[in-house]
């Protein structure tokens, strides 16, 4: 059996046991009290009386949560609810002394309205501050309960929002990717129809893989130099010995934990600020790499440069900008991407992520390096 505390239900046993407590403690009370002021009452008077009391309070209890949750006095103090609780006060502690009279007259030599007018005069005072007690601690729970509420929709709330935010950082990825793909394929429509066919059929591929893995924010390094390796195919074959791509991954990293679609935009602005605007062949290098509790990925190109003045905070274009705004999203300050020369020319991008694993439910397949 339960009992109901306004929102909070506890064991019957439990309830009685914390009242037991009560008992116990003011049994020892009146048993001091007799010994001092030389009454002749037993341990056995001093529980009776004390069972009979409390045990009341007990059974009325239920009643005061549901009067002070049906008439708060909140900050500032609203008249009503205070209107409505003294008198109701009054009333309960009033009904708690008449029934301790009623229980306790079969064992007392006097009259009910003798035990009435003793537990008036003896305990009316202590009932309302029973009453008011057990008001306190009924509002004090429901100023937790509601506090608890706002905290986890607060939370809830905040989780949305940063959700919502980083669909719209990998929105912006996927037209930016597409637009500049089509156009490849476009152009080499004139000049080579079987190499664009191969790039359409690399498209269609890597769209189905991104259809299939975009649920979530997060991916195995594995299923990411998946989806890259179909996009530096594409890029391959667009141009042609121009361009080669090496990967060089430490095995204890493939099964780490990275934003997905994190790769192919720095590899993507690594090709439109180096190969596709200068003269000459270019090598994309991936590495990746576990130093300490961080998953390091460099991605470097050797035919493009650093302007004067750029910064590594800074970045260049709409790929570096949203995975700068991505990793602040999903890590906050633990994780950094930057921007840096590497001689005698080009330029690594760095990402720094949480080492961490994350749990794989199919095989990936091989990721081909060239």
């Amino acid at each position: 059996m339960m009992v109901r505390l306004g929102n909070t239900r506890i064991g019957l046993f439990h309830y009685l046991g914390l009242w037991a407590v009560v008992v116990a403690v003011f049994t020892i009370q009146r048993s001091m009290q007799d010994a001092l002021y030389g009454r002749d009452w037993t341990v056995f008077d001093d529980l009776r009386w004390s069972v009979i009391q409390w045990y009341t309070w007990a059974a009325l209890a239920p009643l005061v949560f549901r009067l002070s949750a049906k008439y708060p006095i909140q900050s500032p103090v609203h008249l009503r609810g205070l209107g409505m609780q003294v008198p109701a006060s009054v009333g309960v502690t009033l009904l708690a002394m008449l029934i301790g009279a009623f229980v306790s007259t079969p064992f007392e030599p006097s009259s009910f309205d003798e035990q009435v007018r003793q537990f008036l005069g003896q305990h009316f005072a202590t009932g309302l501050l029973t009453y008011w007690s057990l008001f306190a601690i009924q509002q004090a729970m429901q100023f937790h309960a509601e506090k608890t509420r706002r905290e986890i929709e607060a939370s809830q709330m905040a989780t949305e929002l940063a959700q919502s935010r980083l669909r719209a950082l990998k929105s912006q990825l996927q037209p930016h990717f597409l637009f500049n793909t089509l156009h490849a394929i476009a152009t080499l429509l004139d000049e080579d129809t079987l190499s664009a066919e191969d790039m359409l059929l690399r498209l269609s591929e890597l769209l189905r893989a991104f259809l299939e893995d975009y649920d979530g924010q997060e991916v195995s390094l594995r299923q990411e130099l998946v989806l890259l390796d179909l996009y530096l195919g594409i890029q391959r074959i667009r141009f042609k010995d121009r361009l080669t791509t090496r990967i060089y991954v430490a095995p204890d990293t493939l099964d780490c934990a990275v934003p997905s679609l994190i790769l192919q935009p720095i590899v993507e602005n690594a090709i439109s600020h180096g190969i596709s605007k200068r003269v000459g062949a270019d090598c994309i290098e991936v590495e990746a790499r576990r130093e300490g509790n961080a998953l390091c990925i460099d991605v470097r190109n050797r035919n493009s440069k650093l302007e004067a003045g750029s910064a590594s905070t800074t970045g260049h274009g709409i790929g570096l900008s949203n995975t700068r705004l991505r990793l602040r999203e999903l890590y906050g300050q633990v994780a950094q991407v930057s921007l840096e020369m590497v001689w005698p020319e080009g330029v690594v991008c760095r990402l720094r992520l949480p080492f961490r694993q994350i749990e794989q439910l199919d095989d990936a397949p091989e990721v081909a390096s060239r």
